[in-house]
């Protein structure tokens, strides 16, 4: 595999359940990423370590899951010049994740972090795969494959219930 271009990190092994889906998006996307646990608040310094090296080893784009408090992504966007996507991740100790959510939604002006969906880590893939794809032709490539993809899927639900004839009449539209 190449080297990484995407980073991958989350404040701890549990958000791994979450965070894999990036991993997975990214892979059928033929994007290269490293994947790594660092905590916010357990190993600061491998975080500094982590957010300030991130350039020089390469990487475009990092993806930060964190649940609870959720520093990890504002803190790393902090010290890096790398666009950070945040993945709040809804944890055991969370307040239905809305405390993950906000914490890396509410950033001060100057350090932005792109935000998904809780618990939303693919589509912080297929975004940091857009972000690769707009300087990376292969990687436009194959997120168009993949959009034509789900547009096909769609198209073929609706053929479906059409063909069962759920048509608008019945169902009240």
């Amino acid at each position: 595999m190449s080297k990484p271009v995407v980073g991958i990190i989350m404040g701890s092994q549990s958000d791994l359940r979450v965070m894999k889906e990036a991993a997975e998006i990214l892979e059928e996307l033929q994007v290269s990423y490293e994947l790594t646990i660092v905590s916010a608040h357990r190993t600061p310094d491998r975080m500094v370590d982590y957010a300030r090296s991130a350039r020089s080893k390469g990487l475009k784009v990092i993806i930060a899951g964190a649940g609870g408090a959720a520093h990890l992504p504002g803190m790393v966007a902090s010290m890096t010049t790398l666009p950070v996507i945040g993945v709040p991740v809804k944890s055991s100790n969370s307040i239905d994740g809305w405390d993950s959510v906000l914490s890396i939604l509410q950033m001060p002006g100057g350090i932005p972090v792109a935000t998904v969906a809780l618990d939303g880590a693919k589509n912080a893939g297929i975004l940091a795969a857009e972000m690769i794809g707009a300087f990376d032709e292969k990687t436009a490539k194959n997120l168009e494959k993949y959009k034509d993809e789900l547009k096909e899927k769609v198209l073929k639900s609706a053929e479906s219930v059409e063909e069962k004839g759920w048509r608008g009449s019945k169902i009240g539209f």
